[in-house]
């Protein structure tokens, strides 16, 4: 899987690492994400539940979110709708990570302010552009492979 790592620049300082937050309850998945984008030169904060998820996006300003749809406490889709309620804040790219590939789930994602939906674990490959989308670069930004 590819996934986006910021460029350098010559002969200027290097751009600050974008922050990515991975809101996803199975520890597992949590961790592979992690590596997988520290490795491509993200910073990277976690959330196991919808709350913690929130509370991070409001704290710590991530640059995106991947927001896993079951989460415990509040899912993902009460959080995305909990995020978008607020209307001092930026908006801050959501992509829904949902192993449901039924229009309908799609669709309600969507509804919740989502910006993008990947269905896991094959739209995972999608992940790079997706980043890249998100994060005004264009993939020939990204080099490379985890």
């Amino acid at each position: 899987m590819l996934l986006p790592m910021p460029r350098k620049a010559h002969g200027t300082r290097p751009p600050a690492r974008p922050r990515v937050l991975v809101a996803e309850d199975h520890d597992d998945t949590r961790q592979l994400l992690r590596v997988l984008l520290e490795r491509r030169g993200f910073d990277v904060l976690e959330a196991a539940d919808g709350e913690e998820a929130v509370r991070l996006v409001e704290t710590a300003g991530p640059d995106i979110l991947l927001l896993d749809s079951g989460l415990p406490v509040l899912d993902g889709l009460a959080v995305a709708r909990r995020l978008r309620a607020r209307e001092s804040a930026p908006r801050l790219p959501i992509v829904f990570l949902s192993g449901r590939a039924e229009p309908l789930a799609r669709s309600a994602a969507f509804d919740a302010g989502c910006d993008d939906y990947l269905v896991k674990p094959d739209g995972l490959d999608s992940l790079a552009s997706v980043l890249a989308r998100h994060l005004g670069r264009g993939v020939e930004d990204y080099k490379g492979s985890c």
